[in-house]
């Protein structure tokens, strides 16, 4: 570390990897034991690295970066890594804030806590390998390495190859009206339940 600032992300490339081949080489293999990789504490200090970077304002509690890293990163995330080990982490209500659109309209926002978005990035960065292996190679929207001039390379790429019609979906507002059953049943598919 260099002073209180985790530094270390070569195990958790490794543990990344890991998962990712596991559930490439076996599309029916169900992972049972992820809560536990959620708090090592690499995964938590590349979580909250990525928070860190991100920025972003404080959520319901009024904890900012600054507070943090006065009180200290290290022993932060010592308190939490205990609090996720021991199973007493409760995500705390997420702050709403609304932003105006151009259209006169305004669009609903979720602060969560740092401390909530850390876990949170924590946990993606667990499931992500898993479920990014049984994404199709087209699929290009929130995928680390496929930008959206990927994207545009690749249709380029085939136009010349004579493919002629190209399929952009957005969905506005899906996370609004999400079939959540239907996306419990797909998680649950490398899982435990």
């Amino acid at each position: 570390m260099i002073g209180d600032e985790p530094t270390n992300t070569d195990s958790l490339q490794k543990l990344r990897a890991a998962l990712h081949d596991k559930a490439k080489g076996a599309a029916n293999f169900r992972f049972y034991s992820l809560y536990d990789k959620v708090y090592r504490r690499d995964v938590l200090e590349a979580a909250w690295r990525q928070c860190r970077a991100n920025g972003g304002a404080s959520g319901v509690d009024g904890q900012t970066f600054a507070d943090i890293e006065k009180y200290g990163v290290g022993r932060w995330l010592d308190e939490l890594t205990e609090e996720l080990r021991a199973k007493r982490y409760q995500p705390q209500p997420v702050r709403r804030v609304y932003l105006p659109k151009p259209d006169g309209k305004q669009r609903p926002l979720g602060i969560p806590t740092i401390r909530d978005r850390v876990v949170q990035t924590a946990a993606l960065l667990v499931l992500e390998p898993i479920f990014e292996a049984d994404l199709q190679p087209e699929q290009y929207a929130y995928r680390e390495n496929h930008s959206a001039l990927k994207a545009v390379q690749e249709v380029h790429r085939l136009l010349g190859q004579g493919y002629h019609a190209v399929v952009d979906a957005d969905l506005s507002g899906y996370f609004d009206s999400i079939p959540h059953a239907e996306l419990m049943l797909w998680g649950r598919k490398r899982g435990h339940h």
